[in-house]
């Protein structure tokens, strides 16, 4: 029987413990896809207590501590810090089996050099002594980063944000990450939600083109897609939560646009032609930019209409959603592939039942002399857990090249969940042991260490062309 997480922790023979500490512990990392403030980064936020740090805004642990039977008030409601911390607690011994009872040991332990068991009981000194070191020096928002050998963080940005942190924190000398935005453009093409016409006049105004067609809104994009390359931008997100795809015509997306823009409701087949022609569009500038782009697929947000009334999106009612996602997919990708302008890509779905349909694809479109052009992304959300990692790490395998998987990344909103690249590494290092123990590959630590530093950080800084 193991030590509870001890130095060996998810590694289960000789071979994954040496290739994790001989070749995967000490990587740096690249989290090409986050939500992190780069407002908080640029001013290195100091975090009043461990809820701040911990809590605020962790719609994971927030699920689970509902389910636990906490109350709102001790979750998003005006409970005090310290109450949620306890109620936290409280949580956290019932989830043997989630990831999040091991992420959070990690993180305590890595960060902040705890190393007893997380419960009601000893809560009390928890908060104490985190607290204090958060109110010393070196435990800043930027501090997290630097203690976890961060080389390059993307945040999440919307096509009407200013960037300006990202410039402030270009021009600091004094810290040596790179922190790049994305471009994430949603809210234009998601032209039936609310909102949809304040969003147009506001990339109106940051753009400072005036938009009164659907040829103004595409040169206006295409304004944001340039100021995002200036201000050194290599990835754009898309969150698709239906996949769509129908033939069509710039005309016939105007017709679309336009009904949109004048506060009418458009059809199921206009809405999948205009997202068509503008994911088109949007894919062959992010080749001409050398842009690598990113699809996420197959969320059900918002689930609980009274919730969402209350608290807002974001607050943990999302699910997967089931929609069929292989015809639409192969329509969008084969478009832009026909005109040779098919950037690179990573495709992620939230539904498993999707991962093998995606391992069998990526192979369809690969080319251009570009390893791995494209990929199967990491286990996203739902599953990025330790099954669901090792089931998209093995539909991988089974059907394409894991050696040039680019890997994990983060998608939160904390700065202490650089831990899961840890957990991840963990997980790839046992995987690729396994093969190994099993004969299936031949016993290399040399030359299996160096794919696992691949994944680790290698693949990615090749894939996004960072420096």
């Amino acid at each position: 029987m193991k030590e509870f997480m001890n130095e060996n922790f998810l590694l289960d023979n000789e071979v994954a413990v040496r290739l994790y500490h001989e070749y995967a512990k000490d990587m740096p990392i690249i989290d090409y896809h986050c939500h992190l403030s780069p407002q908080e980064i640029y001013e290195n936020k100091q975090f009043k207590n461990i809820t701040d740090i911990w809590l605020y805004g962790d719609h994971y642990k927030w699920r689970t501590m509902r389910a636990n039977g906490i109350d709102v008030k001790y979750i998003t409601g005006d409970a005090s810090d310290y109450d949620k911390f306890i109620a936290w607690a409280k949580t956290v011994p019932m989830l043997i089996g989630n990831p999040l009872y091991n992420w959070t040991h990690l993180e305590l332990q890595r960060f902040f050099g705890i190393h007893d068991l997380f419960n009601e009981e000893t809560a009390p000194a928890i908060w104490e002594k985190v607290n204090t070191l958060l109110n010393s020096e070196g435990y800043g928002a930027r501090d997290f980063i630097v203690k976890s050998k961060v080389k390059v963080v993307c945040t999440t940005d919307d096509p009407v944000d200013n960037l300006e942190y990202h410039q402030k924190i270009k021009e600091d000398a004094s810290f040596e990450v790179s922190v790049l935005p994305s471009f994430r453009p949603d809210k234009g093409l998601e032209l039936n939600r609310d909102g949809f016409q304040d969003w147009v006049k506001k990339l109106e105004q940051t753009s400072g083109i005036p938009i009164h067609s659907y040829d103004d809104f595409l040169q206006a994009l295409e304004s944001r897609v340039d100021f995002f390359q200036a201000v050194g931008c290599k990835v754009s997100d898309h969150a698709i939560d239906t996949m769509m795809y129908a033939e069509t015509s710039k005309e016939e997306a105007s017709v679309f646009f336009k009904e949109a823009l004048d506060g009418k409701k458009v059809s199921l087949d206009g809405e999948k032609k205009y997202k068509t022609y503008t994911l088109q569009f949007l894919g062959k500038l992010y080749a001409k930019y050398d842009w690598a782009m990113q699809y996420h697929i197959n969320a059900l947000r918002n689930n609980n209409t009274r919730m969402l009334e209350k608290l807002g999106p974001d607050t943990g009612f999302d699910s997967m959603n089931d929609e069929g996602i292989a015809k639409p997919l192969v329509g969008l990708l084969d478009a832009l592939e026909r005109e040779n302008a098919l950037p690179r890509t990573i495709l992620y779905s939230l539904n498993p039942n999707d991962f093998p349909t995606i391992a069998a694809m990526i192979g369809s479109f690969q080319g251009g002399g570009i390893p791995g052009k494209i990929q199967f992304g990491t286990a996203w959300w739902f599953n990025d857990t330790k099954a669901g990692m090792l089931h998209q790490m093995q539909n991988l395998a089974d059907m394409g090249v894991f050696s040039r998987f680019i890997g994990m990344l983060t998608d939160s909103r904390s700065f202490l969940s650089y831990t899961r690249h840890e957990y991840f590494r963990r997980l790839v290092c046992n995987f690729v042991a396994e093969w190994v123990e099993n004969g299936e590959v031949p016993h290399d630590i040399e030359f299996l260490g160096k794919i696992v530093q691949g994944i680790s950080y290698h693949n990615a800084k090749e894939y996004f062309r960072f420096g």
